[in-house]
C-alpha cells in the first residue's frame, strides 16, 4: 500500500525543486533532500548537494547554518552526535558530545548543606561544558567530507553578516532577554537586541557581526579557529570572569570521537544509531528487540493493546539506561552487548503481562539520581545523489542553552552540565534518578538521548531518522520507524502521527493531548497506566529513500523547519 501511494504522490507533488510540505504528504527528490528545522538551513544544505557535494558536506553546512537561523538549539557552543550510512555499506558515527571541564567535581554544584547551590548546575558558567559542535563537524569532514571546508562555512557565514528575518518563534526570549539585568547577559543582549535594548519584531532583518567573525575564524582555521586563538581567548577570559571553570588548557584538550554506531536489528531491517555516551541507541534497540515479538501490525496503531506493550517497552528500556549507561571511556564495563542481544529482550518480553502494567520501582536504585533532560535540541538529515546518508542531532540543552553569549563571540553558550547527576544518593518517584556511571568527572561526557538513527536494507540507507526532546527523543524514534516499518505509513504520515513517552519514573506516560482517543485513553487506563497530557512531543526530521526517490518529511511540530530536495 505504501509503495502505491509514493508513486501517487510522486506522479502529483514532484518537482525538480520540490520545497514545500503539505501534512501528511512527504516531499519527493531525485537527487538530493536536506531535512531540518529551520528552511534556510535546508536550503544552504541543497545547494551544497547541488555543487556535488556529498551528505556529509551538506550536513556540516546545514549544521552552521542552524547556527545562525536557530539560536535556541542550533549551535557552535554545544556538541552533539552524528550517524553516516555510505552507499557502498560503510557505517560510522561521530561523537562531538561536550565535556566536563579539568577543574570539574562530583559536587561542584552543591552548598554545604548538599544541596544544588541556586540552580548552578542549569545557570550561569558553571553549568557550561567544553562545547563539542565545531570539533565534530570538522571531523566528520576530514573522513568523509568531499568539498573545501571554507566553502561549506561560508554559507553560514554570510546568514550571519547579512542578517536574516529575525522568526515569530523568538519573541518569547527576546522579550525575556530584554529584561534581564544581570551583567552576565550584556553580550547577549548585545547579539539578540536592537543596539542590545530593543526586542526584533518578526521579519526585520536581524544581522549578527560578532557570530560572523567566530564563523570567519572556524571557515579559515578550522578546528583550530575555535579551540585556539581569539574565540578560544575570548571565552576563556569570560569564562574566569563569570566564575566558570573553562580554561584555555580545555579547550585546546577536545577533541571529538569516531566511534561503531549500535547496531540491531528489527524485522527484515537494519537499525544503527548512537552509542554511548548517547543512551538513545542501546534503548531504542532494546525496545525494538522486546516488540519484534508482538504482532504489532494486527493490534492497530495506537490501540490501548498496541500502547500497552510500547509502554511496557519503554519502561524496561529506560529502567536499564539510569542503572547503566553513561560515558564509555569512564565505564568501560556498560553492558552494552547484553543489553541489545534478543536474548535479553527475551526475557523482558516474559515479564510483560498483556492484561495489567507493570510498577516502575524508585527503590531499585535508592541511591541514584539525575535530573531532566531539556527538550531542546535539534535533528537535520541528508541524501545525496549517491544514496549517503547522514542523520545529526545536536544541542545546547535548554533552549537557548544557558542563554550566556561571551563576549566577543556572538554565538551561545550550552548548560549541559546540568545533564550530570548533581546530588549524588537521591531518587525519587517524580523523575529524579540517575546512575553512578553519570557522576560529573573531569573530561567526561555527560549522558545523553540524542538519538540520530539510520536504518538500512540489504546495506542501503532506507530511513533516516531523528529528533529534540529530551527523553523523548528515544521514544518519539521508536514510533517514528515502527509507524513506517508496522503500520505501512509513508514518512510524513509516520512523523505527523501521535506520540506518547513513558521513561521508567515517574511511572506516568504523557500523550499528545490531540492525538488519542477517549476511548483509547479508557481501555488504556484500565489496564493500570497512569496518563497526563501535554503539548507537542518532538520535531521529527526525515528522510525515506523508496523506488529511486527520496522522500523528506520536516515535523509540522517546527515552526520554521522544511524539506528541500531536487
Amino acid at each position: 500500500m505504501r509503495h502505491i501511494l509514493l508513486a501517487v504522490v510522486a506522479a502529483v507533488f514532484f518537482t525538480t525543486a520540490a520545497q514545500a510540505q503539505s501534512g501528511r504528504i512527504p516531499v519527493a527528490a531525485e537527487r538530493g533532500m536536506v531535512v531540518s528545522s529551520h528552511h534556510l538551513a535546508s536550503a544552504a544544505g541543497t545547494r551544497v548537494l547541488k555543487q556535488g557535494g556529498n551528505a556529509v558536506d551538506a550536513a556540516v553546512a546545514t549544521a552552521f547554518a542552524l547556527a545562525v537561523t536557530l539560536p535556541s538549539a542550533g549551535n557552535i557552543g554545544g556538541g552533539g552526535f552524528l550517524v553516516y550510512h555510505g552507499a557502498d555499506g560503510a557505517v560510522t558515527s561521530f561523537n562531538f558530545r561536550e565535556k566536563a571541564p579539568l577543574a570539574a567535581t562530583a559536587t561542584m554544584f552543591l552548598d554545604e548543606a548538599g544541596r544544588v547551590r541556586n540552580n548552578s548546575n542549569h545557570e550561569g558558567m558553571l553549568s557550561v561544558g567544553v562545547p563539542g559542535t565545531v570539533a565534530g563537524l570538522v571531523l566528520a569532514h576530514e573522513r568523509l567530507g568531499s568539498m573545501p571546508w571554507d566553502s561549506l562555512v561560508e554559507p553560514a557565514v554570510r546568514l550571519a553578516e547579512d542578517g536574516i528575518p529575525s522568526t515569530r518563534a523568538m519573541q518569547g526570549f527576546l522579550q525575556h532577554l530584554s529584561q534581564l539585568e544581570d551583567p552576565i547577559y550584556s553580550a547577549t543582549r548585545a547579539a539578540f537586541l536592537k543596539d542590545g535594548k530593543e526586542v526584533y519584531k518578526p521579519g526585520e532583518l536581524w544581522c549578527q557581526s560578532e557570530l560572523a567573525a567566530s564563523l570567519k575564524r572556524i571557515r579559515d582555521y578550522g578546528h583550530q579557529g575555535f579551540y585556539a586563538g581569539e574565540t578560544a581567548r575570548l571565552l576563556a577570559a569570560f569564562s574566569a570572569q563569570h566564575g566558570g571553570m573553562i580554561t584555555l588548557e580545555d579547550l585546546a584538550a577536545y577533541q571529538a570521537n569516531e566511534q561503531a554506531p549500535v547496531h540491531g536489528t528489527y524485522r527484515s531491517w537494519d537499525v544503527y544509531a548512537m552509542g554511548p555516551p548517547s543512551s538513545g541507541g542501546v534503548a531504542l534497540v532494546e525496545m525494538l528487540n522486546i516488540l519484534e515479538g508482538y504482532d504489532l501490525t494486527g493490534m492497530g496503531h495506537n490501540s490501548a493493546a498496541y500502547l500497552h506493550v510500547v509502554t511496557e517497552s519503554m519502561r524496561r528500556a529506560f529502567a536499564d539506561r539510569a542503572e547503566h549507561l553513561g560515558d564509555p571511556r569512564f565505564n568501560p564495563e556498560m553492558p552494552v552487548a547484553r543489553l541489545t542481544s534478543k536474548e535479553y529482550a527475551d526475557l523482558l518480553r516474559q515479564s510483560i503481562d498483556l492484561e495489567r502494567a507493570s510498577a516502575s520501582d524508585s527503590a531499585r536504585f535508592a541511591s541514584l539520581y539525575v535530573t531532566p533532560e531539556s527538550e531542546e535540541t535539534t535533528h537535520l538529515s541528508v541524501v545525496d545523489s549517491a544514496g549517503n546518508a547522514v542523520s545529526l542531532t545536536y544541542t545546547l540543552e535548554h533552549s537557548y542553552g544557558s542563554q550566556i553569549v561571551a563576549t566577543g563571540t556572538g554565538f551561545l553558550l550550552n548548560n549541559e552540565m546540568g545533564d550530570f547527576n548533581p546530588v549524588p544518593g537521591r531518587t525519587d518517584r517524580r523523575g529524579m534518578i540517575g546512575t553512578p556511571p553519570n557522576l560529573v568527572e573531569p573530561e567526561k561526557r555527560m549522558l545523553s538521548s540524542m538519538t540520530p538513527v539510520i536504518v538500512a536494507r540489504e546495506g542501503k540507507p532506507v530511513l533516516v531518522v531523528g529528533s529534540p526532546g529530551g527523553r523523548t527523543i528515544i521514544n518519539t524514534v521508536l514510533q517514528v520507524i515502527l509507524n513506517y516499518v508496522d503500520h505501512d505509513m509513508n514518512i510524513a504520515q509516520a512523523v505527523e502521527a501521535s506520540r506518547i513517552h513513558h521513561q521508567w519514573l515517574p511511572d506516568v506516560t504523557s500523550f499528545e493531548s490531540w492525538g488519542i482517543s477517549p476511548d483509547t485513553r479508557r481501555l488504556y487506563k484500565a489496564l493500570g497506566h497512569s496518563v497526563r497530557f501535554r503539548g507537542s512531543q518532538g520535531r521529527a526530521h526525515c528522510i525515506a529513500v523508496e523506488g529511486g526517490l527520496l522522500y523528506g518529511a520536516a515535523d509540522s511540530r517546527s515552526y520554521d523547519g522544511r524539506a528541500i530536495g531536487f
